[in-house]
């Protein structure tokens, strides 16, 4: 099977009778299962709970359906005796299905492989496929993917950005408007189904980054080195622009490492001065010095901190995140005045340091979506002496460095979460003369009122309260939005009393709160 699986590199290929399990029906699950099902595979769909509306649908298809436990093999798919196993993201290395799909030698991808083999369904005006660029990091990854999508389009391409970020790339391989430039968005987890291809033609990005690395699902990988060594297949085959880190040196390993196509170039970014084949920035203006023909010489203007100020995107990280998806833009060809023309339009994301309100003199931030202590140090670093709403599912991390590194200047700590002890105990060793309060809520509705009581008794006129979790959600939200909505809420609800004149004096944290 694996000779025919090597043919099956084109939307033209003969998939007729593949016999394709799908594990997972999430939005990712249902793309990869829709496009078997149009290729003319048998497809059997594999997962422990099916979304009504997926399950409706995969009979109109032509896809089968089995859910129940998978805490071991289930005879249906064993008994199916699979060509192929396509994973939705969320099935880690040591799940007892995907290590029996490895003993079998049963071929497994992710969704990405599958949309790399049948990217040519849709070609450009010349006659070939998008061409793909690729983004991760453990931080950022999301704002640079939209930025990089933004550039692409000021500068007259038909760009999307998909992937991890919202948008299965298959969905968008299948667009029948076509693009031609995809900016994919991939998580460890997709980059692990990546590494473990061997057919044919494999994925070969036009331009990839990894904006930086710190521990983070560790859970899933099982140890940093393999988490490490996932993030590291974003560089695999590239054929033009390695964009790396300079202020990173993990990311410039994997450059040094990568097995690229001859010619592709390494290209460094960070917020010092640029040299040549870099980005950077000089006397507070962004350059490139990487796509210019003079860059031994001179640098080209991309924008200005000040006016990423009135934009509000001046925080360090922002600009980093900048300056790589510049780097990935420009590597393409879109010209500086593209650039800075998308950044004049640049809005972030909802629950990225996103301004709640200003009342009181009392800045109310909304970073719910720091989900791991890497992209919370980035919202502490921006907001020193913050008072940090912090805790959640922590996911395996330790968070002491993170207390130790930016929340020992905290004003104070608001924790929440059911890891609330880690995290506790981690201000205890490392921060002792930061005050400390928990939030013992148990009622999803209760917690970001507790949150914004205790956070209104400590922070005086100057003061930042900053929600930066440095943790998942799902222990009491259904997601980061939902956090951060629920904090958004409990803040403009408070404010709304205030106004009204039936705002309480300050609260004073009680010694109950304080751990």
């Amino acid at each position: 099977m694996s000779d025919r699986l090597d043919t099956l590199t084109s939307w033209n290929a003969d998939w007729k009778g593949l016999r394709a399990v799908v594990l997972g029906l999430s939005v990712t699950g249902f793309s990869v299962a829709d496009t078997l099902a149009e290729l003319g595979a048998e497809v059997l769909v594999v997962t422990e709970r099916a979304d009504e509306e997926y399950e409706r649908l995969l009979p109109v298809i032509g896809a089968r359906l089995w859910t129940g436990s998978l805490e071991t093999v289930p005879a249906e798919l064993s008994g199916f005796a699979p060509d192929v196993v396509i994973a939705s993201p969320g099935f880690a290395p040591g799940h007892p299905v995907i290590e029996w799909v490895r003993d079998s030698r049963i071929a497994l991808w992710g969704d990405v492989e599958l949309a790399w083999r049948v990217r040519d369904k849709v070609l450009r005006p010349d006659g070939t496929p998008a061409e793909w660029i690729l983004v991760t990091g453990t931080n950022g990854k999301t704002t640079t993917t939209r930025l990089t999508a933004t550039m692409l389009v000021a500068g007259g391409l038909r760009a999307a950005p998909v992937g991890n970020i919202g948008t299965p790339v298959l969905d968008a391989v299948r667009d029948p408007e076509g693009f031609d430039v995809l900016v994919v968005e991939l998580s460890s987890h997709q980059l692990w189904y990546l590494g473990l291809q061997t057919g044919a033609e494999p994925l070969s990005p036009y331009a990839a980054v990894c904006l930086n690395l710190a521990d983070d699902h560790l859970e899933w990988h099982g140890s940093f080195q393999a988490y490490r060594d996932a993030k590291a297949h974003v560089y695999d085959n590239t054929r033009v622009a390695c964009v790396y880190n300079k202020a990173d040196a993990a990311t410039q390993a994997m450059v040094e490492d990568a097995d690229v196509v001859e010619g592709a170039r390494a290209i460094g970014f960070d917020l010092g001065v640029p040299g040549p084949s870099e980005v950077g920035v000089v006397d507070g203006i962004l350059v490139d010095r990487a796509f210019h023909e003079e860059r031994r010489t001179s640098a080209l203007e991309l924008t200005t901190v000040a006016e990423l100020r009135d934009q509000g995107l001046a925080a360090p990280h922002m600009v980093a995140n900048i300056l790589a998806a510049s780097a990935l833009a420009r590597s393409i060809g879109v010209e500086p005045e593209a650039v800075r023309t998308a950044l004049r339009s640049f809005r972030l994301d909802p629950h990225r340091i996103e301004v709640v309100a200003v009342a009181e003199g009392v800045t109310w931030i909304d970073d719910s979506k720091a989900t791991n202590p890497h992209a919370a140090a980035s919202s502490l670093a921006a907001f020193p002496g913050a008072v940090w709403v912090v805790g959640g599912l922590l996911k395996g991390v330790d968070i002491s460095s993170l207390v130790a590194d930016r929340g020992v200047r905290s004003k104070a700590a608001i924790v929440i979460g059911a890891d609330r002890e880690h995290v506790v105990a981690a201000f205890s060793r490392h921060a002792p003369e930061v005050p400390v309060f928990e939030v013992d809520a148990d009622e999803t509705e209760d917690v970001m009122a507790r949150v914004v009581e205790l956070a209104a008794g400590i922070a005086r006129d100057g003061d930042v309260v900053l929600l930066a979790p440095a943790a998942a959600s799902f222990d009491q939200f259904s997601s980061y939005a939902d956090r951060g909505r629920r904090f958004a809420a409990a803040v403009n609800e408070r404010i709304a009393r205030g106004a009204d004149g039936e705002h309480d004096d300050d609260i004073e944290p009680s010694a109950g709160d304080r751990a």
